[in-house]
């Protein structure tokens, strides 16, 4: 889930790819998420039909913990996913700036 940063997650994929149940990885993202480690995107579109059957996107609340997950602390110019790491960085601080004002 760490190398999918902002691209759509399908816990079928997930659940393959680890080899559990498709139940299991949506209990884990929930505790995750619970934990404050992610949260979830909902995607947006003018036909609440196609809103509902698309995947959502997984960002990380603190993208050093993505980091650590990958083991990598390579600099930002350096990296390959730093348009990833950026559009995680501008999503979680709209989203912490969201949750303050409720």
């Amino acid at each position: 889930m760490a190398l999918q940063l902002g691209n759509e997650v399908s816990y079928n994929e997930l659940a393959k790819l680890i080899g559990v149940d498709k139940n299991t990885i949506a209990t884990y993202i929930d505790l995750l998420q619970k934990a404050y480690v992610i949260f979830r995107l909902g995607s947006f579109s003018r036909n609440l039909r196609n809103e509902i059957k698309t995947n959502q996107k997984i960002y990380f609340l603190d993208t050093g913990i993505r980091n650590t997950v990958l083991n990598n602390f390579t600099p930002l110019d350096l990296r390959q996913d730093k348009g990833a790491l950026w559009e995680n960085f501008l999503i979680a601080e709209r989203q912490k700036k969201y949750v303050m004002k409720k």
